[in-house]
């Protein structure tokens, strides 16, 4: 029997919204082609959906999720079917996440609902963001409206991303400041 994941509420464009999706997990003893896809919003792994794929592919109500370890260029010729992407965090400390949805988002030109889900904490919102994530199932057992305040952390980036194409440098006014030009002149 599949482990179903079900968020009260997630982070959705830095507010709290209700979640109407479910996050279908296998467990020991499930295999990707036998698993049952209940009707409704579900989210699958990517071995369901391309054990699955032509029995899904009709459903307006799948989204697919993405662990570590998988290239988001497996799932390329399908973003348009999916009502969400999600990429799995299974410890706080993996990052390779980060750059699945940075290559989702710019490589591969994703536009729908990014989200990150598993072990997603405060301190997180804010990278992820930059990479181009827009939803968050946090854990669980932390405050959602307190891991909300970790997207307004900083309040300028320095560096290119996703969600800044262009770096500070690029962004702010250059010149030389008139108290500087007139340094040396008389020399």
């Amino acid at each position: 029997m599949p482990n179903f994941v079900q968020h009260k509420q997630i982070i959705k464009h830095r507010a709290v919204v209700d979640d109407d999706w479910s996050v279908l997990r296998l467990v020991e003893g499930d295999t990707p082609e036998a698993v049952e896809v209940p009707e409704g919003k579900v989210i699958v792994p990517l071995s369901v959906w391309q054990a699955q794929r032509d029995a899904l592919a009709g459903r307006a109500d799948i989204g697919v999720w993405l662990a570590p370890d998988e290239e988001a260029a497996a799932i390329k010729d399908d973003l348009a079917r999916f009502g969400v992407v999600a990429v799995d965090f299974p410890k706080f400390s993996d990052g390779r996440g980060y750059s699945t949805a940075f290559n989702l988002r710019k490589r591969l030109g994703y536009n729908g609902e990014l989200r990150a889900i598993g072990d997603v904490l405060r301190d997180q919102l804010w990278p992820l963001s930059r990479v181009g994530f827009d939803a968050f199932a946090t854990r669980q057992d932390r405050s959602i409206h307190d891991a909300l305040k970790g997207l307004t952390v900083f309040s300028e980036t320095y560096q290119a991303s996703v969600d800044q194409p262009l770096p500070l440098f690029r962004r702010a006014p250059r010149g030389t400041p008139p108290e500087l030009t007139d340094v040396g002149a008389g020399i």
